[in-house]
């Protein structure tokens, strides 16, 4: 398999260590799969810190002395201004980025604390999609989701080939096997980024601006596959964004950053108590808007007559369809 160039090889390499889908509309919040209720968290960030050096010299706290937990199963939004350092606390958790201080505990090991190969055998387990897809150009669908599952070697060409076709399927692109990256619409592509970030049977997710590059109805499509993969396969996801409709559709919950400090975090459908930011508000608002905007549907619904149940369906069912 060749590479355009260094920096494609090295995204590569650091990063992998269904059915089709109608647009979304309504929010359905299907519960995580049930963990045990005293399980300690899948990914756990202990006081990290991350600082770049600017070419001025002067230090930029990218990510100040955070700590967060996230659970197995759920679906977890990191949110904020353009420079608030969720990027960067994403690539702390693969150690993309190393912290300058603090634990990544991802399943109970310190990842800061491991060796070389024991980080690239744990990244299989820590899947990652980009906001640009960094799919291989000159390589067919098929190869780029075959990627990480060869450059480890353990795996036959026949258990190669079926898990390929099992990972397209699950995004619905088993048809485009052949193709090539620039044969694909960009929501395709992300679709082949998600099943090549699938393959290795990753438990967790994570997701930097995927739908940053997408028109309004693939956003809405490219959701409904996450979060039909969160409920088939139970995989954790985290994912970061600036789209307020992002998270209010897809996640169960979310932290909210402001300048590399975590503000406030809080569940989308749990309590509206006083919220610390702006962001924080105009998610309320969202929730409570869509919340008014599905009653009104089932009620109109319900006023069409017996003649119309196929039309209820359709309302009551366009969240996930």
């Amino acid at each position: 398999m060749f590479f355009r160039t260094p920096q494609e090889r090295s995204v590569c390499e650091h990063s992998f260590g269904m059915t089709p889908l109608m647009t979304t509309v309504l929010p359905i919040r299907f519960p995580p799969p049930e963990t045990a209720s005293d399980a300690p968290p899948v990914i756990q960030l202990e006081s990290v810190r991350k600082s770049f050096k600017l070419p001025n010299g002067e230090n930029f706290d990218a990510v100040r002395s955070l700590s967060l937990d996230i659970y197995a199963g759920d679906i977890f939004g990191l949110i904020g201004k353009s420079g608030a350092g969720k990027s960067t606390l994403l690539r702390l958790i693969n150690l993309l980025e190393r912290p300058d201080a603090g634990q990544v505990i991802v399943e109970g090991r310190d990842l800061t604390k491991l060796s070389r190969r024991e980080l690239r055998d744990t990244r299989q387990s820590l899947g990652m999609i980009f906001q640009q897809f960094n799919l291989i150009q000159n390589a067919t669908v098929a190869d780029n989701v075959a990627f990480p599952l060869k450059i480890h070697g353990r795996h036959t060409r026949a258990e190669i080939k079926a898990r390929v076709q099992e990972c397209l399927k699950l995004v619905g692109l088993e048809e485009k096997s052949e193709s090539y990256p620039a044969q694909l619409s960009g929501g395709q592509k992300q679709r082949v980024a998600i099943a090549r970030a699938l393959a290795p049977r990753p438990k967790v997710l994570l997701c930097d601006e995927p739908t940053s590059a997408l028109d309004s109805e693939t956003t809405h499509e490219l959701l409904a596959t996450l979060r039909d993969i969160n409920q088939k396969l139970g995989v954790t996801i985290v994912i970061v964004t600036h789209e307020l409709q992002v998270v209010e559709l897809l996640c169960r919950k979310v932290a909210i950053l402001e300048q590399g400090e975590l503000i406030e975090q809080f569940a989308i459908d749990g309590p509206t108590g006083p919220r610390l930011t702006v962001l924080g508000r105009e998610i309320d608002a969202l929730v409570r808007r869509r919340a008014r905007e599905a009653a009104e549907s089932l009620q109109s619904g319900a006023g069409l007559g017996e003649g119309s149940s196929q039309r209820r369906t359709q309302i009551q069912g366009v969240a996930y369809a």
